[in-house]
């Protein structure tokens, strides 16, 4: 009886040391605007690694069409944060709707504007999208706001194009191999997929490289990033703080390992089933990601810039773009690991 009751005593001893560790992790949700985009990679691979987990968070990843709906998700109170475009902090702040990034993953935007391999002989600029059909992820997304700069700045009325919401994974691709748009704009994966079975696609543009994103927008221009609301930023300290240093690790892990072992990593369902082609497109995608985590200073005033040329509401506004994003929290992290990452 007695080694009964040992036994019994342990185990209730074993539950609660359970019970008291899943209660000490706290608990955050962040909304993606598309899992499945390498974009946006970090964040799900910092998951897949227990980044989290060892950082004491229970983080529930809800992915989402599009980088607006992740947004709506934050704002509505559905999601803590965002892991979205950094633009949508700028874009908000001219609606006085305080967003703030603390932590960045991309360096580039990595968005591409490519014609649909049915329409290519009718279009050969991005002159002639006037009166067509484009499509990106979700209309109010961050490839909703590169089309419309991408056509103003080539002198085409931004209210001509008729602008639909396909995604970022394989309804893109079939809808631009079916001819159902004339154009989108993309990201990896999805582009190199697209490219695997039409080597003669037409790019007009294409930011997954330093070199073309000086060429659109004339300086460096952050991409993806964590991103929350002034609000919940200055209560949620510990939180914040986690989640950078999960992020910071996670890209320290990724430039310290090749592409097939990020790969492996990856859930099936996001790798797809060519794996050759998901691959390639990471390959091309590791340049893009942060080495720092931290926010360019230049590259967010890039931002204010490309959204003041395209929106008036941001041109008026008088935005203080340096009240859109904090170092703070990755300073902090790399003070205490010590890590020498640039």
């Amino acid at each position: 009886m007695k080694t009964m009751l040992e036994k019994l005593a342990l185990t209730l001893v074993a539950l609660a040391m359970i019970s008291t560790s899943a209660s000490a992790q706290s608990k955050v949700t962040i909304a993606v605007g598309g899992g499945a985009c390498l974009c946006y990679l970090p964040t799900v691979l910092a998951k897949q690694l227990g980044e989290y987990d060892k950082a004491g968070l229970s983080v529930e990843l809800v992915d989402l069409k599009g980088g607006s709906d992740a947004l709506k998700a934050v704002l509505g109170g559905s999601a803590d944060v965002v892991s979205g475009y950094f633009d949508h902090c700028v874009n908000l702040a001219a609606k006085k709707q305080e967003l703030v990034s603390f932590v960045v993953y991309d360096r580039y935007p990595g968005e591409v504007l490519v014609v649909s391999p049915k329409h290519t002989t009718e279009i050969s600029s991005i002159k002639d999208l006037a009166g067509k059909k484009v499509g990106v992820s979700a209309p109010g997304s961050s490839t909703d706001f590169f089309l419309k700069y991408l056509l103003k700045k080539n002198g085409v009325d931004p209210t001509s194009v008729a602008v639909i919401g396909v995604g970022l994974g394989g309804t893109a691709v079939a809808a631009m191999e079916q001819g159902e748009i004339d154009a989108a704009v993309m990201l990896d994966p999805s582009v190199t997929v697209l490219q695997g079975g039409h080597s003669d696609l037409r790019i007009f543009s294409d930011t997954r490289t330093a070199k073309d994103t000086l060429a659109v927008f004339g300086g460096e221009y952050p991409g993806g990033a964590l991103y929350s609301t002034a609000a919940w930023i200055a209560g949620h300290d510990k939180e914040v703080q986690a989640l950078t240093g999960a992020i910071l690790n996670t890209l320290d892990w990724i430039h310290g390992h090749s592409a097939e072992e990020i790969m492996a990593k990856m859930p099936p369902n996001m790798v797809g089933k060519n794996t050759a082609l998901y691959l390639a497109a990471l390959k091309n995608t590791i340049p893009m990601y942060s080495q720092t985590g931290k926010m360019d200073p230049k590259g967010a005033d890039a931002v204010l810039a490309v959204f003041s040329e395209s929106s008036p509401d941001v041109a008026k506004a008088n935005i203080d773009v340096t009240k859109t994003y904090t170092n703070t929290f990755v300073d902090r992290s790399r003070k205490t690991t010590g890590s020498n990452a640039k």
